[in-house]
Formats: structure tokens, C-alpha cells, sequence
């Protein structure tokens, strides 16, 4: 971490297709190696097979509801005190609620052998919006370790 100045953080540009930041921000998750256009494909597709499951419900509505399901409010980090290192319960920002919540859903799509990617993220979004599947589950997950670690609370600083 630079001790100099804090990084700036630059502004999201909508996405084309749906004139959304948060679908921007999707496609960027699921980016590796700088293929934008592979991701868009990707993310575009996977919206396909939401609208196709669910004709009645707009798959950005229901991107929005499952990020809003995976993401986490609390969190563990390691805080060294005197020797030793106590796991402190601390509230998320939202940037990075939002940023874990896309990640988890990117990776558990990942995860999913033997199926396309756009498959898997349809599979993972729309688990996500029902409540259910791995992004829930790591969220209640990392939940658990900060009700779990609460006595170290006062750490917190």
C-alpha cells in the first residue's frame, strides 16, 4: 500500500447494451486478460438464458437482487495486538460489498466444470436471486466467522 497519496478511484462507464454501470462492472469481473469483448459475450449470453427462464422478469432487476442477496455486511480481518493476531469483526463499505458480491458469483460460475461459462453465470445469478447457491452460502459463511469472532470487537480501530 502507498504511503504517498490515496489512489483515485475513476468512474465506471455504462455499459452499451443496457446503459448500466453495473452490468459494466460484471463484464469487467468476468475479464481476464484484458478480452472485453469475450466477457460481454459472456455476460450478454448468460442475460439471454435469464430472459429465456424468466420471461416475465428483467435480467437486470434480477442481477441487481442477487447482488443485493450475496453481499456481505460484516467481515473478519487479521489485526495483530501484542504478539498475537485476533480476527476483528468489521463492517463492509459498500464498494467492497459490491465488489465481493460479483466476485463470488464470477468464481462459483467459474467453479462449475462441464458447463458453458454463460450457462454457469445464468445458473449462479439466478441461484443468487432465489436466495440460495454458493455466493449465499460464502456470504453466510463469512457472516458466521464475524458473529463467531465478536468478542474481538473492541480491536477495532
Amino acid at each position: 500500500m502507498s504511503r504517498r497519496r490515496q489512489a483515485v478511484k475513476r468512474p465506471v462507464i455504462k455499459d452499451t447494451k443496457y446503459g448500466s454501470t453495473l452490468v459494466s462492472r460484471l463484464v469487467n469481473t468476468v475479464m481476464e486478460r484484458g478480452k472485453k469483448s469475450v466477457a460481454q459475450r459472456i455476460v450478454y449470453g448468460a442475460f439471454d438464458q435469464i430472459a429465456a427462464k424468466n420471461p416475465t422478469v428483467n435480467p437486470l432487476e434480477v442481477l441487481q437482487r442477487a447482488v443485493d442477496n450475496a453481499k456481505p455486511r460484516l467481515e473478519v480481518k487479521a489485526r495483530r495486538v501484542g504478539g498475537a493476531t485476533y480476527q476483528v469483526p468489521l463492517e463492509v463499505p459498500a464498494d467492497r460489498q459490491f465488489s465481493l458480491a460479483l466476485r463470488w458469483l464470477v468464481d462459483f460460475a467459474d467453479a462449475r466444470k462441464g458447463i458453458p461459462m454463460k450457462e454457469a453465470l445464468a445458473a449462479e445469478i439466478l441461484d443468487a436471486y432465489q436466495g440460495q447457491g454458493n455466493a449465499i452460502r460464502k456470504r453466510d459463511e463469512v457472516h458466521k466467522m464475524a458473529q463467531a469472532n465478536k468478542a474481538f470487537a473492541h480491536f477495532r480501530w
